[in-house]
């Protein structure tokens, strides 16, 4: 068969196909990618819009937001992402008289457009968020951030049911919280293996973004142990979660939650392809903590660390950059008595690698105060193991709770910042060479989002220097809500300015 024959029936055996083109064409994408609408089907109705409201005095002016746009998610949006809170908008922008719009359409709690006095205390909408149901009792959920702050607590389910939710327990350091509903029988989701995550599997976000409840979005998992700064490791994937996908379940296509969708990583404030879930393993040792006990207990070794650099290791003799650099022992604590000294690099903690220097707190915040165990400690070109003692994590003694009745219970800060101060020692002040200042003890709402910590010392607010508590007091009562104030803040030895959004003052309950 000479070439130009060939030619013949291979341009008749194409025509031939053509007919049938568009039907290969159709068939063939849909055979390789995932269906997940029985994924969705078995998981959906666990899955519950979170809606938080707060008394505000109607005198005051009001916050602009989208509708339907979580605060709680934009907050730690901007707190996490840029370091500053979120920005206020200009009054009378806000939609109507300056007021928040109801959110998705959705009534305000049932108060009656807040048509109070002047002078009078009415309930807002303060976000909205998503959570799932973990127990057919009414256990839910959720992100710490998503209820945040909130005076009331409601909880729709997918059938339109309403119900209004008991605070059992918030951690701020892993960002996640347990509410309660009165009910029974209810759905719930299955919890699945985070460790077994595999980056490029297909996963499902299922939450309320910008109020629009049910919403279902999917996509894949980009990175594991993704560190961002924040205490736990999160998975990375670019299934699309914006405002108010906050709190809600991130599925594998066992139908299984692997992960509680918290973060996003825009330069807009949108969804960019890259979004973070916090490892269900992680959360679910916190939410047990807090269901029993309504706190959360971590260990500690009173230390100070840093990265372990190629230069560093090089310069110490390290075969390899690993571990974490002490740069700061406390004085009396667990490190310092089992010898631990600036300098030294952890190797290894209870036996286990330290591979990096974000590993260290994990792992020793997983550890059960009073734990006697070992750290293995690079030193002078070699290592060495030391006994120590593990202690409890003083900031952690208190997590958040929703039992405003509980007569032991210490008063949180209600100051247009969130902070309580104290006054500091004379001799603490001469051996740090400060003129003034005062020193934190508890931080809640704004000063909680923007990172500060209890031991920090605020200088300055503004343009006012803080020579005492008193001075302190003063200066947060003038403070404008409508203003970012810039609160000049000093931690060990490095000092800078942080950027706050001051609260609208709430009356003591």
């Amino acid at each position: 068969m000479n070439h130009s024959v060939r030619k013949f029936f291979a341009a008749a055996a194409l025509l031939a196909c053509l007919p049938f083109m568009p039907e290969l064409a159709a068939a063939m994408p849909a055979a390789s990618l995932p269906d997940f609408t029985d994924l969705v089907d078995k998981v959906g109705p666990a899955v519950v819009n979170i809606r938080t409201t707060a008394h505000v005095s109607s005198a005051g002016p009001q916050r602009a937001l989208p509708p339907g746009t979580d605060e709680g998610d934009m907050s730690e949006f901007f707190r996490r992402f840029f370091g500053i809170p979120l920005p206020q908008a200009p009054n009378g922008q806000n939609g109507q008289n300056g007021q928040n719009t109801p959110r998705g359409g959705q009534n305000d709690g049932g108060n009656g457009g807040n048509q109070d006095g002047p002078d009078s205390d009415s309930e807002q909408n303060a976000g909205v968020g998503s959570g799932f149901i973990v127990s057919q009792d009414g256990y839910v959920m959720t992100n710490a951030h998503v209820v945040d702050d909130a005076d009331t607590i409601y909880v729709t389910l997918t059938d339109k049911r309403e119900f209004k939710a008991k605070l059992i327990g918030s951690d701020d350091r892993t960002d996640v919280a347990i509410v309660k509903i009165n009910a029974s029988n209810l759905p719930t989701v299955t919890i699945g293996d985070s460790n077994k995550v595999r980056v490029g599997e297909w996963v499902v976000a299922i939450g309320s973004p910008f109020g629009l409840d049910n919403t279902v979005t999917a996509g894949i998992v980009s990175a594991k142990g993704r560190d961002t700064g924040d205490y736990l490791p999160f998975i990375q994937t670019d299934v699309a979660v914006n405002p108010g996908n906050s709190g809600g379940p991130l599925i594998d296509m066992q139908g299984q939650v692997i992960g509680i969708n918290s973060q996003i990583y825009s330069r807009t404030g949108g969804f960019m392809g890259i979004s973070f879930a916090i490892p269900i393993d992680e959360a679910m040792r916190v939410a047990e903590q807090l269901k029993a006990t309504g706190r959360v207990v971590r260990g500690r070794i009173a230390v100070a660390i840093g990265q372990v650099t190629k230069d560093v290791a090089d310069s110490l003799g390290l075969p390899k950059a690993e571990g974490a650099l002490v740069s700061n022992v406390e004085s009396g604590g667990p490190a310092d008595k089992a010898g631990v000294q600036p300098g030294d690099i952890i190797l290894k903690f209870n036996g286990a690698p330290v591979d990096t220097d974000t590993d260290l707190p994990r792992m020793v915040g997983d550890t059960k105060p009073g734990t006697r165990t070992t750290v293995t400690v690079w030193r002078k070109g070699q290592s060495m193991d030391l006994p120590i003692t593990v202690a409890e994590t003083p900031s952690e003694k208190t997590a958040k709770t929703g039992d405003h009745e509980a007569p032991s219970a210490k008063p949180q800060p209600r100051n247009p910042l969130g902070v309580t101060v104290s006054e500091i020692p004379a001799d603490q002040r001469k051996s740090l060479k400060l003129k003034g200042g005062v020193q934190v003890e508890t931080v809640e709402g704004p000063a909680a989002r923007v990172g500060l910590q209890k031991g920090d010392i605020i200088l300055r607010i503004g343009d006012t220097d803080i020579g005492s508590a008193k001075d302190f007091q003063q200066a947060v009562a003038h403070l404008d809500p409508q203003k970012t104030v810039a609160v000049l803040v000093r931690r060990g030895e490095n000092t800078q300015f942080v950027p706050m959004r001051p609260r609208v003052a709430m009356a003591q309950k």
